[in-house]
């Protein structure tokens, strides 16, 4: 599902919830389980206060992936999620 999602784009841990009918805890730890983090890039999910959750490989490289694709992040937040926003249709 993550690889649906474009570069520069993020969506939410309850966005992926949705479309999988399950909860975004769920969908959390799912994704900290994920061994191949540039094939499936956890990287660009994110919490839907725009805070950025964990990452396996730790908070300062998620910023730096998010930012490398060109997605606004202050502090350990996404600076307009709206605008970086990825719904599933």
């Amino acid at each position: 599902m993550t690889k649906k999602i474009p570069r520069g784009k993020v969506t939410t841990y309850g966005e992926i919830a949705r479309v999988l009918k399950t909860s975004p805890r769920a969908v959390g730890r799912a994704l900290h389980e994920n061994q191949c983090l540039i094939k499936i890039p956890c990287h660009r999910v994110v919490k839907s206060d725009a805070s950025l959750g964990g990452y396996v490989g730790g908070v300062e490289k998620k910023i730096k992936l998010l930012r490398n694709e060109g997605v606004g992040v202050r502090g350990e937040k996404i600076i307009n999620l709206n605008k970086y926003f990825f719904k599933f249709e």
